[in-house]
């Protein structure tokens, strides 16, 4: 199977959403650590869009841990700005993952077009980021590492083969070069 990393990063998922007020701080824009909450939503809605919920890998004993979280900030969110947030995976392997994010500020036209009736952003199979909705405000990655439920890095094609299979499979379906 190669060396199980993406020649180029896959395509881009989307899950959007309100700015809550209790996500804000005193300053009225939102508190930083509120994005790694926001990316973590984006990881979940990715990989429940490849077809595999987050809680069924980790019934099956597969856990992925943060190893390293890298945020750029550019403009600050504010309460009750429609947000979306795009994730991709940019490596896949048997050992490790990592994603790619932009948080983006949407309004106007592009809130009336970008969701579907449960208002999740609907989006063309491929795209670039120059290509992505809205105001870019902050960008960044997380590393993962596939572990087991003792806490001990594995080989999820060893360790779960079926599983390595399926998300392998899914990611060349939708484009991703695994």
């Amino acid at each position: 199977m190669g060396s199980g990393k993406p020649e180029m990063p896959g395509r881009w998922h989307s899950t959007a959403f309100r700015v809550r007020y209790q996500e804000t701080d005193q300053m009225g824009v939102v508190y930083h650590a509120n994005y790694l909450s926001w990316f973590e939503s984006g990881r979940t809605e990715m990989f429940r869009g490849l077809g595999f919920a987050y809680r069924t890998l980790e019934d099956m004993g597969a856990l992925l841990p943060v190893t390293d979280a890298n945020l750029q900030f550019k403009s600050p969110a504010r309460y009750d700005d429609y947000i979306a947030v795009y994730t991709r995976l940019t490596a896949f392997s048997a050992l490790r993952l990592a994603y790619e994010y932009e948080v983006r500020r949407i309004s106007g036209e592009e809130e009336a077009h970008a969701g579907d009736s449960a208002g999740s952003p609907v989006l063309p199979a491929q795209f670039s980021s120059s290509a992505l909705s809205g105001e870019l405000l902050v960008s960044g990655s997380t590393s993962h590492v596939w572990l087991n439920r003792d806490w001990k890095p594995v080989r999820l094609d060893r360790a779960q083969p079926e599983l390595y299979q399926a998300i392998t499979a899914a990611l060349r379906q939708e484009g991703g070069a695994v």
